[in-house]
């Protein structure tokens, strides 16, 4: 069997544990329209990308698109040179397992260093931010102030630097795929007839200390939480379908009715999802999320 297209990132927030209740709002009939176009403005790990285009092969192209200038090199990386990109991650998997973790921790600071030198080198630089990805602390993606790249070491005991299968399933499917880095409502220009948009954007944090510090150096706060949803409302116009996640404030105080103002006019819903990333374990488990639709 052929190895199914999946993330070849970890990365937290990402919507695996969503996949299904994703499914179960997009528009009827989705499988049958013709000439779509999907866009995801704000791509992460593409958990739901994958997911979309091999369920959906009528989707005759798509367009991603993230802010985080190393994840969308990666993405160009796996679609335009697999075969080199392996060979890339396989020495630096063969070079990283057989030290113990006091060198494997040292190894792990002397590639964030040159990581953060900011390579013009995007296949060295894509190598890097993947073996990152894979070796440190729950797979955080945090930048400091400076755009550095400053997560720390994680200790994990035999880590899948070089996933061969994915990188080359993952290549394949990116063929028909677009890969921008802006802001998200540049993504505008790229509709068709048919247009169906999948926004992640960070997720409103529940409290002062839930965020994850810094994804990008730019913040996402309440000003473009909002100035999304008017962007919503602008697709809306243009007769284009959209499916937006994202937390739920309620979770934390029931009288937050932040979301339910501003997507007021579209349908919300509520469904569960596991949170495993939290500093308190007593916070990790089942939290309601919101699904947001232009579908009636």
């Amino acid at each position: 069997m052929n190895p199914k297209a999946k993330p070849f990132v970890k990365w937290v927030g990402g919507k695996t544990q969503l996949l299904d209740a994703l499914e179960m709002v997009l528009p009827v009939k989705f499988s049958e329209y013709g000439n779509l176009t999907y866009i995801e403005p704000f791509v992460g790990g593409g958990a739901v990308l994958f997911r979309i285009l091999q369920r959906y092969p009528n989707i005759s192209k798509a367009i991603i698109n993230d802010i985080n200038p190393d994840l969308t090199t990666a993405y160009k990386v796996v679609k335009e040179n697999p075969s080199e990109l392996i060979n890339w991650l396989r020495m630096i998997q063969n070079e990283y397992l057989p030290l113990d973790e006091e060198k494997r921790k040292q190894y792990f600071l002397d590639k964030r260093h040159r990581f953060n030198t900011k390579l013009p080198e995007s296949l060295e630089n894509t190598a890097l931010f993947i073996f990152l990805n894979r070796t440190c602390f729950n797979g955080l993606y945090r930048v400091n102030s400076k755009g550095f790249f400053n997560v720390p070491f994680g200790r994990y005991a035999n880590p899948k630097i070089c996933d061969e299968q994915t990188i080359l399933a993952d290549s394949k499917l990116l063929q028909k795929v677009e890969i921008l880095t802006g802001d998200f409502e540049e993504t505008l220009k790229y509709t068709g007839k048919n247009s169906f948009f999948y926004f992640d954007p960070p997720y409103k944090p529940l409290s002062k200390t839930s965020g994850f510090n810094s994804y990008a150096k730019e913040d996402f706060g309440d000003v473009e939480q909002i100035r999304l949803a008017n962007f919503c409302k602008k697709i809306d116009s243009l007769g284009h379908t959209f499916v937006l996640s994202n937390s739920d404030v309620k979770n934390q105080n029931a009288d937050n009715h932040f979301f339910d103002d501003i997507y007021q006019q579209f349908n919300i819903q509520r469904v569960f999802a596991s949170r495993m990333v939290n500093s308190n374990a007593e916070k990790r488990g089942k939290l309601t999320e919101l699904l947001i639709t232009n579908q009636r």
